[in-house]
């Protein structure tokens, strides 16, 4: 192959054919820099080595071009030249990647664009040219995820991880795994299934040559995600404590609030019949005061009264429950923590199986105090069963973490701060991360600065060690809180984009689908400037976009303009 049948895209080496339209704008140039105008056409062409029908040929089209086209000759010769043409390149990839691939704008908006902006005299602005390099581009980024991820794996080093899992349907079948650490899309692949086999199948072939032992599943309560996570992986199996939590205000949210909607509404009519017969009452003593009515008003001013203080009773005792029950539901959050949110002090298995014991006997009680259906019942039951489920995560974690501690060549001293002040500190700090405002996440913040204080205090074991060494512990802590997983809320979040995503196309092929998956882990950058894919395999994968360049060509120029005049 020569020189004028390749070309090398960046520093990274690859290599991609150059076009017939690449070609002609070379001819072009060299043309211009040989002596175009004062030598015949047939000289240009033999200097150029080409035939010279096809040379003249090549000068005829740039002539049309430059006479039918909206712009200026010299815009023209531009978007022409080799350099137009790299710029064109890019953009045309650029515009795919970022409005088609990771934004679903549309191929008929892409075309929209190229036409208002002119750029159809240069770029293809059919809908069957979008929807073919549409395509080429989703099989090039399935391409490059595969390339990137055994480049990726070979130089990882082994690791021990968590898993969240769960299923989402288009209505096809959609098996979703993700690293909740890195935020890492393991798997995100459409299953004739979803038993326990489906599931062993895909992840195994997905981890396949990978350094990578799955330690920790944390999924809902289906019998086919338990039997794949405990049996096969061999993992812990931590369960979703929202999935608890939508059992407990299924049980108790609508029915509470229903009772306290129909307290006040009881509480506004016995005021108001209360009002009618004190005007009643007032009405008859003044007209006929020696009348044997005033007693019988009288009697039912009394009742009212009554009727209207037991109602306010009532009310009271509703908004009272409501009241419990959510503080019932809030601490089963605030409560299933490996580290005691108030203090800091470590929490034991049995310790927190308690506090979360006592939060479902609360709402049991609420419960049946308010009369609650045979269904409220059953769904506070059925939360309550995972309880075992969560007690046993909480001992895995502190049976792990005891395990690493003593395998780690430490001191007995540096093991016990780690354990009571290091691991707190941090943990309560990513915990902050995660409340629902912004009031509850500065106290919480405030408390984990201080309990980090105390912790890096050079006055003590914090002050003994080297820059190293505190470097060393600080990656070991985090190691340590990242195992607790109590939630598969990264699994929902992305099942939700999915969902608007299919939502907006009608259909997501299995080509999109690993598109998107390959986006997710490779292009989307968190503040701290690192993708998923970095953050999971502990290197940096190489930039997407100019391989992109190099495999994707520059179409062809468009053969008629379909523009508006």
């Amino acid at each position: 192959m020569d020189a004028n049948s390749q070309s090398t895209s960046g520093a990274h080496g690859w290599k991609a054919a150059v076009t017939a339209r690449e070609r002609r704008a070379q001819w072009r140039e060299r043309a211009e820099r040989i002596g175009f105008w004062w030598r015949s056409r047939r000289q240009v062409a033999r200097g150029l080595g080409v035939p010279d029908s096809s040379f003249r040929h090549c000068l005829r089209q740039h002539e049309r071009r430059c006479q039918s086209s909206r712009f200026s000759p010299r815009v023209v010769a531009f978007c022409e030249s080799p350099e137009g043409l790299e710029f064109l390149h890019g953009l045309w990839v650029a515009l795919h990647l970022v409005f088609v691939q990771a934004n679903d704008a549309g191929l008929r908006n892409v075309s929209w664009f190229l036409r208002l902006s002119g750029l159809d005299e240069f770029l293809p602005a059919s809908y069957g040219r979008q929807q073919s390099f549409a395509a080429e581009m989703e099989t090039a980024l399935a391409e490059f995820g595969r390339e990137e991820e055994q480049r990726l794996a070979a130089q990882m080093p082994p690791r021990e991880i968590s898993v969240c899992e769960d299923e989402t349907f288009h209505p096809q079948i959609c098996l979703v795994a993700i690293e909740p650490v890195s935020d890492y899309l393991l798997l995100e692949q459409y299953a004739p299934q979803r038993d326990a086999a489906t599931w062993n199948q895909a992840l195994d072939q997905r981890l396949a040559g990978w350094p990578v032992t799955v330690r920790q599943v944390t999924s809902d309560e289906a019998k086919a995600l338990l039997a794949h996570a405990e049996k096969h992986l061999g993992a812990q199996h931590s369960p979703d404590l929202f999935h608890v939590q939508h059992e407990t205000v299924q049980a108790t949210g609508l029915a509470l609030a229903g009772q306290t909607r129909r307290a006040h509404q009881a509480v506004a009519d016995a005021d108001q019949q209360a009002t009618t017969r004190r005007a009643e009452l007032a009405a008859c003593q003044e007209q006929c005061p020696q009348s044997a009515h005033v007693a019988e008003a009288q009697q039912q001013v009394a009742q009212a009264t009554a009727a209207e203080a037991a109602a306010q009773e009532r009310l009271a005792a509703c908004q009272q429950r409501q009241v419990q029950a959510t503080a019932a539901r809030q601490g089963l959050s605030h409560d299933y923590h490996p580290f005691d949110l108030e203090t800091g002090r470590p929490v034991s298995a049995g310790e927190v199986g308690e506090r979360l014991s006592g939060h479902f006997d609360r709402l049991e009680q609420i419960v049946r105090e308010a009369g609650l259906s045979l269904q409220a019942r059953e769904k506070v039951a059925k939360a309550r069963r995972v309880l075992q489920a969560m007690r046993a995560t909480m001992a895995f974690f502190w049976a792990t973490v005891g395990d690493w501690l003593a395998a780690w060549p430490l001191s007995e001293t540096v093991r016990l701060w780690l354990r009571e002040q290091l691991l707190p500190g941090l943990y309560l700090e990513r915990a902050a991360e995660k409340l629902n405002t912004a009031a509850k996440r500065q106290l919480l913040r405030t408390r984990a600065a201080e309990i980090l204080a105390r912790a890096r205090s050079p006055d003590g074991v914090w002050g003994t060690l080297s820059a190293t060494e505190q470097t060393d512990l600080e990656a070991k802590a985090r190691q340590c809180i990242n195992l607790f997983q109590r939630s598969s809320s990264c699994v929902e979040g992305r099942n939700g984009q999915l969902s608007l995503r299919h939502h907006g196309l009608h259909r997501l092929t299995t080509r999109k689908l690993g598109a998107l998956r390959v986006l997710h882990n490779f292009e989307v950058v968190r503040p701290d400037g690192t993708t998923a894919a970095e953050r999971f395999f502990g290197a940096r994968p190489r930039p997407l976009f100019p391989w992109l360049l190099a495999r994707l060509r520059l179409p062809e120029h468009p053969r008629t303009s379909r523009r508006a005049k």
